[in-house]
């Protein structure tokens, strides 16, 4: 075998088995070895940010690493954006990085470029393997350190050369880590110090959010504990049958205020909170005056038995109350994000995903669904928008039996509207809403937030999206999706009643006014 053969081979006996790919010349090893190499199903994306995204679904939703294919420096750079949101999300992926071979990298040829730097702000660990035999060592070594603590991404370098020479050097199987046990002592320290508090708050990161941590949050709250999330968590369990936490408020006034005369802050799979930017005359950090924290657990630890164990502490019931099945009515008239929010949860089934890259949309949204089947709510960890379509392309890929919604602004779809054409290819069971309100609203919010005052003519084109305004049926149409445009609440509700019983892609443009 050759390199490449090593570095597939080594990957799927790892369980790495799918690949989100945008190759070049230099990765033309690894591409012919997919072939000999059946458990690997490769995803061609048409943009390095698809790829990067795609994997950073498929990790939050099987809690494993996918693989990336990305063409030397200028295409890990182009996938950056969304490897800083799974960096955020701390999700396990394996980024392959094709080079120059070795003995070419000194003649500085036109693509070669410093892959290690560019690619160390977001990984865990970088390596480049510049001899075949060393090509399945460090992929093992890659998977392994992909799961990190909490996990992130490792980025394997591939020169040409290393992948076409012969080896016999196959890596071996790894054994993936497992969260660490609760520390006791912090578990008793948590509990005197709730049971001394006025006004304790419980706040969740992504890692306390799956199915076992929302049901022991739950026991937490039925002894009088506000249970909180993280503004953005990477997973979360919600909808019937789950308990309900409320979720920071994105704003940091309105977090501060939100948590007026809170006491006591225990952190559990996260860290203080802070605001998102830095406002004139504002605190960055979003912990009141005279409030004590203390960290229950890490993000390295498991913190659903964290949680259980803080709740025998404190005497807690086996079970907390949980939300039951209760959608809200059928939307009428105007088509804003609080009637397609109740149009969603009329429709959606158990076991749905939703990939949120709503931004303003999005809260209401999020509300609406607070009753609806049980379902996964993935968010925008980073802040990088143009997550939601990607991510939704690697959820399907990861669950192929249940349905994706990837709820994207019109600004952020844009980012990485080539995915729409591998959801078509690989006809994923995705249902895409784009709501198109033709802005950039959240930069319209955010600039008099800033002290930035009323947007003037020069300003306000860099804000506004309607001329010309994107025709995102055609858009959709083009890239082979079956699309339509929606203008009123109870269109939207019919469309997504389509959409939600019939198995394969659907594109709907929410035509907000």
């Amino acid at each position: 075998m050759n390199g490449a053969d090593a570095l597939i081979t080594t990957l799927a006996d790892n369980g790495v088995t799918a690949c989100f790919a945008n190759p070049g010349t230099s990765e033309m090893q690894f591409v012919a070895a997919l072939d000999r190499e059946p458990r690997m199903r490769s995803i061609l994306c048409l943009f390095e940010g698809v790829a990067t995204g795609a994997a950073d679904g498929y990790g939050r939703m099987t809690g494993t690493p996918a693989c990336t294919l990305l063409h030397l420096g200028p295409g890990y750079a182009n996938g950056a954006a969304n490897l800083h949101n799974a960096r955020r999300a701390f999700t396990p992926t394996v980024n392959v990085i094709g080079d120059h071979a070795v003995d070419h990298r000194q003649y500085d040829a036109p693509l070669n470029s410093d892959i290690a730097a560019l690619a160390r702000p977001n990984s865990l660990w970088v390596k480049s393997a510049d001899s075949a035999d060393a090509v399945g060592p460090l992929a093992a070594e890659a998977v392994a350190a992909s799961f990190g603590a909490p996990g992130g991404a490792a980025c394997l370098i591939l020169p040409a050369d290393s992948a076409w020479n012969l080896t016999n050097a196959r890596g071996p199987v790894i054994e993936p880590p497992r969260p660490r046990a609760p520390d006791p002592a912090a578990v008793a320290a948590a509990a005197q110090a709730i049971k001394a508090a006025a006004k304790p708050v419980l706040l969740l990161g992504g890692g306390a959010c799956g199915e076992a941590g929302i049901a022991a949050a739950g026991r937490l709250a039925a002894v009088g504990v506000r249970v909180l999330t993280d503004t953005f968590t990477a997973r979360q369990a919600r909808g019937e049958g789950r308990f309900r936490p409320d979720k920071l408020p994105y704003f940091g006034e309105a977090a501060l205020k939100d948590l007026d005369g809170v006491d006591l802050m225990a952190l559990c799979a996260t860290v203080e909170p802070v605001a998102f930017f830095a406002y004139p005359d504002r605190p960055s950090v979003l912990v009141p005056e005279g409030c004590a924290t203390l960290t229950l657990s890490d993000r390295g630890t498991d913190a659903a038995a964290a949680l259980d164990a803080l709740a025998d502490a404190l005497g807690a019931p086996a079970a907390g109350a949980v939300e039951p099945y209760a959608p809200p009515p059928a939307p009428a008239g105007k088509l804003d994000a609080w009637a397609m929010g109740a149009a969603i949860a009329r429709h959606m089934p158990a076991g749905a995903i939703i990939s949120d890259d709503a931004v303003t949309a999005g809260l209401p949204i999020f509300t609406q669904t607070r009753n609806a089947r049980g379902h996964d709510w993935l968010s925008l960890t980073g802040g990088a928008i143009g997550q939601g379509i990607p991510l939704a392309i690697g959820a399907a890929v990861a669950c192929p039996d249940r349905k994706v919604l990837a709820l994207t602004g019109d600004g952020a779809g844009m980012y990485t509207v080539q995915g729409l054409w591998t959801i078509a290819r690989e006809k994923l069971d995705v249902t895409v809403v784009v709501f198109a309100n033709h802005a950039y609203r959240i930069l319209g919010i955010e600039m008099g937030r800033t002290g930035g005052g009323e947007p003037g003519p020069a300003a306000s084109r860099l804000l506004d999206l309607s001329d010309p305004r994107i025709d995102w049926v055609a858009v959709a149409g083009g890239l082979g999706l079956p699309a339509e445009r929606v203008e009123t609440a109870e269109a939207f509700d019919a469309a997504m009643a389509r959409a939600m019983s019939e198995p394969g892609p659907h594109f709907i443009e929410a035509a907000m006014r």
